[in-house]
């Protein structure tokens, strides 16, 4: 296999450990925990990874886009500053967590006293993807996987939220230490440059918007429903989204690698053929997962989730569909993306605050069942609508030249 080809598994399987983290992490608090146990560490997960979604718009997708000499002081830059902001936001998390009632309040001091340490090792990520060496990434995310699924293992059934977010904090340091010795070759003479980041006009301010209208608006949403609701929707809510991460892989990386392998087939009809195709296959994986969780059996159900399953299962169907129509709406705008990347950002902005009002709509009329339900009917009259701009493309507008971007999967 060629050096590229070499990459470009590393580069998945670096996908596939970073978001079985994310899922295991999750199975891991919900078993330990009560329902309304993983429903504060589950306020506190969302938090956090809006979080990580401005960070990684902010300054990671800015960050894959650089060539040139002077990558490594881009690096130790990007890190410089994902390590101030995050210390930054951790004390304000400190000063929310004081203020807050004991059991979430404690919680959320956690994540602040640990913010720092987990956004600056997921950031090395893309540090690692703009040098090329992605292997590197994967050895250190690897390293996360074992050491926070071995950290939170230990802990007693029943631990409190705060607690969890603790260990599960602290379990980054070793792979953030790996991480930072795998990338200090590239950047020992390197000098960090903050300005950059703070200049009007940067680049991730773009991907920012594009976040915050397209996934961020749908977490900070769910996030809305613990503090205006009750925290116990967040907690199914999050559950139901947990069991169907292994798709979630699928959509990042056709949004990763779709586009160069789209821009060489050359033409309109050829590239909506692949998608079309490619959005089929992920909706039946979606509508054919969401079938298994359905069908699995109630004691296999709380092994996964604990006392967090039973509210979970009532809302698999719509969680199911959802992910359904989300494979198709993804497809859509990697079309877009390709032929015509202006379009997607209004796309975006429209439909996600309509997935947003029928979320909290959806909740209002049947509770979180409902909520379930609107995010569904939002992500299809987004794919729905996304399609529709796409057969109304005249010609296709070449991009060969314009560097390509992974964003998060349609919402």
């Amino acid at each position: 296999m060629s050096r590229r080809g070499l990459a470009a598994v590393a580069s998945v399987l670096d996908q596939a450990a970073s978001s079985a983290t994310n899922i295991l992490v999750l199975v891991l608090a919900a078993r330990l925990s009560s329902a309304a146990g993983f429903a504060d560490f589950s306020m506190v997960y969302v938090t956090f990874s809006v979080l990580l979604g401005l960070n990684m718009a902010y300054v990671g997708q800015s960050l894959v886009l650089e060539k040139g000499e002077r990558l490594g002081a881009m690096c130790r830059s990007a890190a410089g500053f994902t390590a101030a902001a995050s210390a930054a936001v951790g004390a304000l998390l400190v000063v929310v967590g004081l203020v807050l009632p004991a059991t979430p309040g404690r919680a959320f001091l956690a994540l602040g006293l640990v913010l720092p340490l987990v956004l600056l090792q997921d950031g090395l990520r893309y540090c690692f993807s703009a040098l090329r060496a992605p292997e590197r990434a994967l050895a250190a995310d690897a390293l996360r996987l074992v050491c926070v699924v071995a950290a939170l293992a230990v802990q007693p059934e029943g631990a409190s939220a705060g607690r969890l977010v603790l260990v599960w904090g602290l379990s980054a340091v070793p792979a953030l230490g790996l991480g930072l010795w795998l990338l200090r070759p590239y950047v020992r003479d390197a000098r960090v440059d903050l300005r950059p980041y703070l200049r009007r006009g940067h680049l991730g301010q773009r991907f920012v918007v594009e976040f915050a209208v397209g996934n961020g608006s749908s977490q900070l949403a769910v996030l809305g429903l613990g503090v205006f609701a009750t925290p116990l929707a967040v907690g199914a809510l999050r559950g139901a989204t947990t069991l169907f991460g292994p798709l979630n892989v699928l959509f990042n990386s056709a949004n990763s690698f779709g586009p160069p392998v789209l821009g060489r087939l050359g033409g309109k009809r050829a590239t909506v053929r692949a998608t079309a195709l490619l959005g089929l296959v992920l909706a039946a994986l979606g509508a054919g997962w969401g079938a298994v969780l359905y069908a699995l059996p109630e004691r296999v159900g709380r092994q996964l989730l604990g006392d967090t399953w039973a509210a979970t299962a009532a809302l698999l169907p719509a969680t199911g569909a959802q992910y359904a129509v989300m494979g198709l709406g993804t497809c859509a705008l990697l079309t877009l993306r390709v032929l015509a990347p202006k379009a997607t950002l209004s796309l975006q902005v429209v439909f996600s605050v309509l997935s947003v009002g029928l979320l909290l709509g959806g909740y209002a009329v049947g509770g979180v069942a409902g909520a379930a339900l609107g995010l569904a009917a939002g992500s299809a009259f987004k794919a729905a609508a996304a399609w529709l701009r796409v057969a109304r493309l005249k010609t296709p507008v070449p991009q060969a030249d314009e560097p390509h971007r992974a964003t998060a999967p349609a919402a």
